[in-house]
Formats: C-alpha cells, structure tokens, sequence
C-alpha cells in the first residue's frame, strides 16, 4: 500500500512539475498562403504569443540538363526570448549560395589580426602553383 501511495505522489508530482502549455500560447492568430501553378509561393503566421514568420520563393529553372530545378526562398521569423529579447532572423537560400542567416542575435566570427590578413593578402598575390597538362 505504502508502495502504491508513493507511485501516485511521484506520478502526480511529476504532472505539476511539467510545464503547462495554453491553447492561447499554440493559438495561430492569422495564416496565409498562396502557391502559384509556376511554383512560385508565398506564405504568413502568427501566433496569439506574438511569433510571426513569413516566406517567399520562387523556382528556378534549371541551366542545363545536368542541374536539376530549385527553390530560391526568403523570410523572416521573429518571435521574443525567454529573457525578453526581441529576435528576428532573416534569411535566404538558394543553390548557389545555401542558406543564408542574418540576424543580430547571431554569433559572429572575431576580426582577422593584421598578421594574418597580411600573410593572406600575400599568398594571395603570389601566381597560381604549376598546373599538370
């Protein structure tokens, strides 16, 4: 019996502690989307606690026979951080370039020391390295 009464305290305990979700945390406020016969597309949400996305693309027709076709897309997502923080990611993609984010929240690499960026300059001056024919 007393095994029983801590299984059920454990269990119950376990269902307080789990964080509780609200229809209006999930609620989608406004949707919109339209796909076009050419495969161009657009799209847009929100959602009652304020995340908003929104995309475009297109297709691109292949070059060559080779390449096959692909989306070329943009958007954005925003939506508010645990600490209050406002985020907004941008972005891109395509074949040539892959994805592309842009964002403040976004970690980004330290500048190249001078000693670095004058040993690149030179190797990149120096003429291409002897080719085999």
């Amino acid at each position: 019996m007393k095994i029983e009464l801590l299984i059920l305290a454990a269990c119950i305990a376990a269902c307080i502690a789990a964080p509780q979700r609200t229809e209006a945390e999930s609620e989608i406020v406004s949707q919109d989307t339209n796909i076009e016969p050419d495969g161009s597309y657009q799209y847009s949400y929100e959602t009652a606690n304020g995340i908003r996305g929104q995309e475009q693309g297109t297709l691109k027709r292949a070059s060559s026979p080779d390449t096959s076709d692909v989306i070329v897309a943009a958007g954005s997502v925003t939506y508010t951080a645990p600490d209050g923080q406002v985020i907004t990611l941008n972005y891109a993609a395509d074949d040539e370039n892959g994805f592309q984010p842009q964002g403040d929240h976004l970690p980004t690499p330290p500048p190249i020391p001078p000693q670095i960026q004058k040993a690149l300059d030179y190797l990149a001056s120096l003429p291409p390295a002897n080719r085999r024919r």
